[in-house]
């Protein structure tokens, strides 16, 4: 069966909630290149968005969108895409209020809505979820992954998420809304310039204070997980909001395939020209702040063939100048904090590298 190219709508009104972010941005770019008129819905005056003369600023509390219903309706959106949704109240406060204001709603969700993310993270009881993840794949029981000081870590980091952080409540929100169809999005890992989590750190770091040689513990080195560059992570949603085949519809969106955590690694330090070697180590003798908790043997291999075959998509940039830029820009924004058990080896880790 061949691809479908899908039919979009020229000249859309789109606002994006949270259009100002790690994705948001890209996102905006794009959007204004394909000729939509946009409007970012934010809380700070002084958030930054590309400069573009005709994009509209609407200034509010996400958890109070009913404070700037007129705002909103004199933008007159066709399409609202809420990038920072993280508790079911929030998405059903948003079907509530884009019933009279748009035609349809396209939330951003997450890959840890699925059971695997749940047995990996060693909360969902039973065995090992079968894989490639699709949209159809099951759902975790378990409501509550992270732990409260996990999402207190990531409150500092994204200032969305809330204390009630759940994307399956979202979803069910999105999608369960009898008077509005949605469009939901499940995102993986997500790299790139401006990566707030600055993921890639830790290995550019020990490149850049000379080792020879990097530890990796061997479940972990085994450990497959999916993926995406943030600009193809963008284009991905923008096909979505401007294609009508997309209502009522859930998407995965990661690269393929998934590589396991040692050979992306090796693909980074490939282009980094990086000359040293990786050490793997049973977990057991791996030294304990460079083991990652959690059950590897689950992988959360997902598959993306469902936007792929509906929306056309393709990955504008490919994977070795995506990984260049991502470098390039982790070089030259080294984060505000270093927590060393993270960033780097102490003496006696570096001592063993250095013997193997």
């Amino acid at each position: 069966m061949g691809r479908v190219i899908p039919s979009t709508r020229s000249l859309m009104r789109i606002l994006l909630i949270g259009g100002n972010g790690f994705i948001g941005s890209p996102l905006v770019r794009k959007l204004h290149e394909l000729g939509h008129q946009l409007a970012i819905f934010h809380r700070r005056p002084e958030a930054a968005a590309p400069a573009t003369a005709d994009l509209v600023r609407i200034q509010g509390d996400r958890n109070r969108l009913a404070d700037s219903r007129e705002q909103i309706r004199q933008f007159l959106p066709d399409v609202i895409v809420d990038l920072v949704l993280s508790s079911g109240e929030q998405a059903r406060q948003l079907m509530i209020l884009s019933r009279e204001l748009t035609q349809r709603v396209v939330a951003i969700s997450s890959m840890d809505v699925y059971r695997a993310w749940g047995v990996m993270h060693e909360v969902e009881p039973g065995g090992l979820q079968p894989l490639p993840l699709t949209e159809d794949s099951q759902l975790r029981t378990v409501r509550r992954l992270y732990p409260p000081e996990t999402i207190k870590m990531m409150q500092g980091i994204f200032t969305w998420v809330d204390e009630n952080y759940d994307k399956i409540a979202v979803e069910e929100s999105i999608m369960n809304d009898a008077r509005l169809p949605g469009t939901v999005l499940r995102l993986p890992m997500v790299y790139g310039p401006g990566d707030p989590l600055h993921r890639w750190f830790p290995l550019l770091k020990r490149i850049a204070d000379g080792r020879s040689t990097i530890l990796i513990a061997d479940d972990f080195a085994a450990w497959r997980a999916p993926r995406g560059y943030v600009d193809n992570v963008a284009h991905a949603i923008a096909l979505a909001a401007t294609s009508d085949q997309a209502a009522g519809r859930i998407y995965n969106i990661c690269e393929e395939p998934s590589l396991s955590e040692l050979a992306w690694q090796r693909k980074i330090t490939t282009q980094a020209n990086w000359p040293g070697k990786f050490i793997v180590l049973p977990r057991s003798k791996t030294p304990k702040h460079l083991v990652l908790p959690g059950n590897a043997a689950q992988h959360v291999v997902a598959s993306s063939e469902r936007i792929r075959a509906e929306l056309g998509y393709e990955e504008p940039v490919e994977s070795d100048e995506a990984i260049r830029r991502t470098i390039a820009w982790e070089q030259k924004n080294p984060p505000s904090t270093i927590n060393p058990q993270q960033f780097d080896y102490d003496a006696e880790d570096a001592a063993l590298a250095d013997r193997m």
